[in-house]
């Protein structure tokens, strides 16, 4: 941003915290990346509203805060939103957390934050740590968009249509995933998008064992597979279509059908199946790829 910092900031720091719900980021891993600002809103805070009590208990000693905490978890969150509502409306200066990174992205807190807001209470940002934004500054792929898409669903074809839904997408796509499952959502990832698709899988950000894996889905799907246990939170980036010369979705998207129909088919399409994606590739209708496959016939003999 090129805006001159407000000159307001500066006096607010050194004045009374005001009433509202504050949304304060915590570290994603290494307990430095805590802002200045984020200690004095904790510090100063009536109640802080936890994903997990005990886990932000330990940010809060080692730091030396002791303000009361309160569990506001996705169990509890609506429930326990209109008592934290309550007391917001009577002046109470609430601070919102989850265990790690900005409440409400991938996390709990957006319901609490959508009824401050509807009931007209100043809601307060306060920035820090992004496993999102770490990863993908670090990624070495295409900044200028990106679509954050959170955790993929946890079964193999429902994760496979999830996918299917960003195939075609051009910005670079940033999924969060569970150890357990890295290695068959890669996999499903694959059968998607395809093996040349440049990917960097990010592990343990910010942390002692911070790890950036960087080469195409195939090569991460080898890697992971050659490794007895995957640990730590990860974070996947996959690169836009047409993002690459190696990209399989670029020549998916001209207008060789029969180099398109070889594509899908060496992936394990059926005739209909890839006649489908070809037509959702170039925008048209299947009936209109069709009729063109039925042209290329003849050639073929």
């Amino acid at each position: 941003m090129t805006d001159d910092p407000d000159p307001t900031a500066t006096r607010a720091t050194a004045s009374a915290l005001a009433a509202g719900l504050y949304i304060v980021a915590t570290p994603i891993g290494n307990l430095e990346d805590i802002t200045l600002r984020a200690l004095r809103v904790l510090r100063s805070v009536d109640r802080i509203a936890c994903e997990d009590t005990r886990q932000t208990q330990k940010l809060l000693s080692h730091f030396g805060i002791q303000v009361p905490t309160v569990s506001c978890h996705a169990h509890n969150e609506r429930q326990r939103s209109e008592e934290l509502i309550a007391q917001l409306q009577a002046g109470a200066r609430i601070a919102l957390v989850s265990d790690a990174g900005m409440p409400g992205i991938s996390d709990p807190g957006a319901h609490l934050v959508a009824q401050a807001v509807a009931a007209g209470i100043n809601v307060i940002p306060i920035p820090g740590a992004s496993a999102v934004v770490s990863a993908l500054a670090a990624s070495g792929l295409d900044t200028t968009s990106f679509l954050f898409v959170g955790f993929a669903p946890p079964r193999s074809g429902e994760r496979r249509s999830f996918f299917e839904t960003y195939r075609s997408e051009r910005a670079t796509l940033v999924f969060y995933e569970a150890p357990h499952r890295i290695l068959e959502a890669l996999r499903d990832a694959i059968h998607v998008f395809g093996g040349n698709r440049r990917a960097v899988l990010g592990r343990e950000i910010t942390k002692l064992h911070e790890e950036f894996l960087r080469g195409t889905l195939e090569e991460m799907e080898k890697i992971c597979a050659s490794r007895d246990l995957l640990r730590g939170e990860m974070t996947l980036l996959i690169a836009g279509a047409g993002s690459s010369d190696k990209d399989e979705d670029t020549a998916m998207s001209g207008t060789n059908l029969r180099e398109s129909m070889a594509l899908y088919r060496a992936q394990g399409l059926d005739e209909q199946d890839a006649l489908k994606r070809i037509a959702r590739d170039r925008g048209v209708s299947k009936s209109e790829v069709y009729r063109e496959w039925q042209r290329e016939q003849p050639r073929r003999k």
